[in-house]
């Protein structure tokens, strides 16, 4: 274990981000309540999501792009029936199709949706476009072309569904955009959906109830919870 009052704090620290506040907010908040400089993370997760983030200080942070790259399970609760400029609750909603989808067919197209597929990510993720996220030109009006990238969806659950919620548990590969599958859902099925919230509950073999609070972490608790990698 390291001793945050001693110069040089490195190591993993596991933290449950929560709603409404940036990746970059998290960093904040930690140099502010542990007093550690140098920290990084292995995943940004967006101000509408919540749940596991890998925070690394010093020498650890050199490993960010290896955590990266791991594994990441969800739980995610998708809203049929409208489209959002955004993919999620923040944007500008639009009525889609007024079907209701049977159970029958929620389970179909989920199945379809398992494996590995090509996904072409909304425009307000956070992908650098010619080194400016691509949300930060969307934002200013500018219509962003997104690539198309090979994903791999390891699992893809049902855990209950009543017309319009559809409660869903994902296991992803990595650069797994939940918004855009929700979205592809919401087509495949014909009534349009959005992403209306989002909790990361695993990145690997780290587990989002060994995280902690960002703001509940001093320099002593730092110092009990800091993972040496």
């Amino acid at each position: 274990m390291n001793n945050p009052s001693e110069s040089g704090t490195h190591g993993l620290l596991l933290v449950n981000k929560p709603v409404g506040i940036t990746s970059f907010d998290v960093i904040r908040r930690l140099r502010h309540t542990t007093g550690a400089r140098k920290i990084g993370h292995a995943g940004t997760l967006d101000p509408l999501a919540s749940g596991l983030m890998l925070m690394l200080f010093g020498t650890a942070c050199k490993k960010a792009a290896d955590f990266s790259k791991l594994d990441k399970s969800y739980s995610a609760v998708v809203k049929l029936g409208f489209t959002s400029s955004t993919g999620d609750n923040e944007g500008e909603l639009i009525k889609g199709g007024s079907s209701v989808p049977s159970l029958t067919e929620i389970q179909e197209v989920l199945t379809r949706f398992t494996g590995s597929i090509v996904q072409t990510p909304s425009q307000f993720s956070a992908i650098k476009i010619r080194g400016k996220e691509a949300y930060k030109r969307a934002r200013a009006g500018e219509i962003v072309q997104m690539p198309a990238r090979n994903v791999t969806i390891w699992g893809l659950a049902l855990s209950s569904y009543a017309y319009p919620l559809l409660h869903v548990q994902a296991d992803v590969s990595s650069g797994t955009y939940i918004r855009t599958l929700a979205e592809d859902i919401g087509e495949a099925l014909g009534t349009g959906a959005y992403l209306d919230s989002l909790v990361r509950t695993r990145v690997g073999t780290f587990e989002l109830g060994n995280a902690v609070d960002c703001d509940l972490i001093g320099p002593a608790e730092l110092g009990q919870r800091l993972q040496v990698i």
